[in-house]
């Protein structure tokens, strides 16, 4: 895993984003000591961090199977246990589907789901963030309001934040690009679950158009949010401290540039304002 420091440290990031298993398989491999030593070692990096962690696809907290519910709730808890020993303080993850059952069931079981991995890990020091979706099919996580009608069922609200991905925000209908739009978009935040809570971003621009509901991530600038939405956000003092994770694809332009280095340089340019706007 400390290849992803690596990969970081050598494109100039200052956070980094990072499966603690496969993503795709409900069974993982203990940790290896001595890969836990080096990512330690690596994380402590002047001026790097803080690293976030991203939950594996198949958990579904608001799963109406009872089977399936139980099986997510116990991989999620093992995933943050992860965390705790790589020291990485945040673990993104989808609300879920509430496929086959209703909304506010589902919100139920997310809520449940939680609550019954924080009573059983009282010292657990990972926050799980929950991630804005899309809002495809019956995913739960499409507005502001549904994360904060989870965030109301769980006992020690302290101990949950929320993760804002760019591109599923405009794919829902939140429309970002001017700084009127993120404007209103951070004020729904706040109304429904307080921007205090926002510990993270996934900064993607979306090749779907606004309220398409389509969740394919773009490059930043090259989508439908355009320059002025990301600039508009990273001009924002209130998120200075708060780790921004590119989910761009992974490829190379036609310069042969990693297209991470792209992305990178281009925000760090509207951060200062130098990049132009459309």
């Amino acid at each position: 895993m400390h290849h992803a420091i690596e990969d970081a440290l050598r494109l100039g990031f200052g956070c980094v984003q990072v499966f603690v298993k496969n993503q795709r398989q409900w069974a993982a491999a203990p940790l290896d000591p001595a890969d836990v030593d080096r990512w330690h070692a690596l994380l402590a990096t002047p001026g790097f961090g803080p690293a976030v962690a991203h939950a594996t696809y198949l958990v579904n907290l608001a799963s109406p199977d009872p089977a399936l519910w139980e099986k997510s709730r116990l991989a999620f808890a093992e995933e943050l246990a992860r965390c705790d020993q790589l020291g990485i303080p945040y673990l993104v993850v989808h609300p879920g589907s509430a496929v086959g059952g209703s909304r506010e069931d589902g919100i139920r079981r997310v809520a449940e789901a939680l609550n019954r991995i924080f009573s059983d890990s009282p010292t657990l020091r990972v926050m799980p963030l929950l991630e804005t979706t899309a809002g495809q099919g019956a995913t739960l996580g499409r507005t502001f309001q549904e994360l904060g009608e989870i965030i109301a069922g769980i006992a020690e609200v302290k101990r949950v934040g929320v993760c804002v991905d760019t591109c599923h925000v405009f794919a829902a209908g939140y429309d970002i690009r001017t700084p009127a739009g993120v404007a209103e978009l951070l004020a729904a935040a706040d109304r429904c679950v307080g921007l205090e809570r926002i510990r993270c971003w996934h900064l993607n621009d979306s090749r779907g158009d606004c309220g398409s509901r389509l969740d394919r991530h773009e490059h930043i600038g090259a989508g439908r949010i355009g320059r002025a939405g990301f600039a508009a956000l990273l001009s924002d003092a209130r998120f200075r401290d708060v780790p921004m994770i590119l989910e761009t694809p992974k490829e190379t332009d036609e310069r042969g540039r990693e297209w991470d280095a792209v992305n990178l340089a281009l925000l760090r340019r509207l951060e200062r304002g130098s990049a132009g706007r459309r």
